[in-house]
């Protein structure tokens, strides 16, 4: 059920509490922001929101977990001016540009330059110790041909991750390592968690920056970042390509629910299962996840009647004042998302809209 600009769909625990009057965001103990370029500009309402109205960690620290545009979204919200810095991310993320004649490399320069616009070093300490929230960055570290910096080398290793990932999705793990950065001295639940493949590493001063620079190197189009400090030596690409969506389970040990600000309904597990429709999380996943997403006639509304995506970039190339003009205005359209989902709580509406997780999503 549609409420005005957004649709909330819960796993069957989180959609029990709801159901049942019990949910607060005090509950909240994760929240996931996925990979999918620009589509992120459709949570940016929704973020700032919550940022402002300090919705979130009040009585307990909230895991950030992201990959890709995720982790740049919340490493955000841990400066000390979070909605300045958001903001600053938000516009300096539109307005680059990108011509025909770039390379991975120059790419890469581009999307530092981003991180720097709103990632003070000076701030660095502050966001460290951020005690509402808590960073957990998604990389991946490539592995024999995908860690080739050659397009016809790196490109050989994928094609042949995505015929392996066809036959069974676990055997991604064999063309690229799921690499966990977190700050704080724990790493989150999830990393703990029987089943979870990868390792984890604390964040610094030092890698900071790279660890959540690599999280946006998309394969063949942006250049892997090598060698992070305090972390195995390697090239470091995409979280995306493991953890594309919801790939894994956020649930923390003392029940807290995991909230999920979606572009779409579908959740795809990695980046590689976009074109295998049963590809679904597996069962569990989401069963404490809370998921909001924008409705059909909102996504009409949008210039072009679609969410942004990476495309965009190849299909504006020669025109990229009117790709920024557009992207500004879904920013501007999608303002008021978060303060519509505030509402649904405030106004015990929230178990009137909720509805459970369809076609196999449970």
């Amino acid at each position: 059920m549609s409420s005005g600009n957004i649709r909330v769909r819960a796993g069957k625990r989180a959609h029990e509490l709801i159901r049942a009057g019990k949910f607060s965001l005090d509950r909240i103990a994760t929240y996931f922001g996925p990979a999918g370029g620009p589509r992120w500009l459709v949570a940016s309402g929704f973020d700032l929101t919550l940022i402002r109205e300090g919705a979130l960690g009040k009585r307990q620290p909230v895991w950030l977990v992201g990959a890709s545009a995720g982790a740049w979204r919340f490493a955000a919200w841990l400066q000390p001016e979070a909605e300045k810095s958001y903001r600053a991310l938000t516009e300096a993320y539109i307005a680059a540009t990108y011509e025909r004649k770039d390379t991975p490399e120059t790419i890469r320069r581009s999307l530092t330059a981003i991180i720097d616009s709103f990632i003070d070093d000076d701030a660095l300490p502050f966001a460290l110790a951020c005690k509402p929230y808590r960073l957990a960055v998604l990389t991946c570290r490539a592995k024999h041909l995908t860690a080739s910096e050659r397009p016809w080398v790196q490109k050989t290793g994928f094609v042949l991750g995505l015929l392996a990932n066809f036959l069974h999705p676990a055997l991604i793990h064999r063309f690229a390592e799921r690499i966990v950065f977190h700050t704080g001295t724990q790493p989150p639940d999830f990393c703990l968690r029987k089943g979870f493949r990868g390792r984890f590493f604390p964040l610094g001063e030092v890698n900071f920056k790279p660890a959540v620079t690599s999280s946006g190197a998309i394969p063949l189009v942006v250049a892997g970042v090598r060698d992070i400090f305090d972390a195995p030596n390697g090239v470091y690409r995409d979280g995306g390509l493991i953890d594309y969506h919801i790939n894994q389970d956020y649930r923390t040990r003392n029940g807290g629910l995991t909230l999920f600000f979606h572009h779409q309904e579908r959740i795809i597990p990695g980046w590689m299962d976009k074109r295998i429709g049963r590809r679904r999380p597996p069962d569990g996943f989401l069963d404490s996840v809370v998921m909001v997403y924008p409705s059909e006639d909102f996504v009409a509304g949008l210039p072009d009647g679609r969410v942004p995506d990476r495309g965009d970039f190849e299909t504006f190339v020669d025109n990229p004042a009117l790709r920024i003009a557009n992207w500004r205005k879904v920013v501007e359209l999608s303002a008021p998302l978060g303060e519509e989902f505030l509402d649904l709580i405030a106004g015990g509406r929230l178990q009137q809209v909720v509805e459970p997780f369809s076609n196999g999503q449970s």
